[in-house]
């Protein structure tokens, strides 16, 4: 007789620098949630990019799968017979992964319920998801932070040709829309020129 579905918890659309961020409620040396704003989460819906593979075969048949997102780095694991399930999966693939939060040795993992391979579009498609449920409004001093990496970042990849404007939205835990604000600024001020739409150089 089949098991009951665990009341299927909510999988939070999440970010993984937010997992990270989380504070582990345990219970008998258990993850029981993670505490994340005030609610707990017990399964969550990522998307982030295959950076790291490992498997281990034999006796005691092990994967692990290390994704970035952009906003931090993080695990999914699996044992057995499930090992079989990242044989396609590799290096570069951006997936879709629905799974309950698990923790070992201080290290909180997902262990997968569903992988799909995705575009790599839907990494900001999830991270704007993400912030239309977050509070808007920042101070003047956060701002110029922002303002001063943004064109940290568009300086260190000067020696690439430019940055992409994408990359700088991904690779960082700020909204989206402020971003884009911070960007329009240093156009106007002429600290930095698009060589072609979507992309950035700095004009030193």
């Amino acid at each position: 007789m089949a098991e009951p579905a665990l009341k299927r918890n909510i999988a939070y659309k999440m970010r993984l620098g937010t997992i990270l961020s989380g504070k582990p409620i345990m219970e008998a040396e258990k993850l029981k949630s993670l505490e994340v704003n005030g609610r707990p989460v017990v399964r969550a819906n990522v998307i982030a990019n295959v950076i790291d593979k490992f498997i281990q075969e034999g006796e005691r048949k092990f994967g692990s799968v290390t994704l970035d997102d952009g906003s931090g780095q993080l695990k999914i694991k699996v044992f057995g017979d499930d090992v079989d399930r990242f044989n396609e999966l590799n290096q570069g693939d951006t997936l879709m992964i629905i799974g309950l939060l698990r923790s070992w040795n201080n290290e909180v993992y997902i262990t997968p319920e569903i992988i799909k391979k995705k575009d790599p579009s839907f990494l900001l498609v999830r991270k704007l998801e993400v912030e239309s449920e977050q509070p808007k409004g920042r101070e003047a001093s956060e701002l110029l932070a922002l303002k001063d990496k943004i064109m940290g970042m568009v300086k260190e990849a000067e020696q690439n040709g430019g940055i992409d404007i994408e990359k700088i939205i991904l690779d960082s835990n700020e909204p989206a829309e402020l971003i884009n604000n911070e960007i329009k600024k240093l156009l106007e001020d002429g600290a930095v020129y698009e060589p072609r739409p979507g992309k950035l150089r700095y004009l030193g």
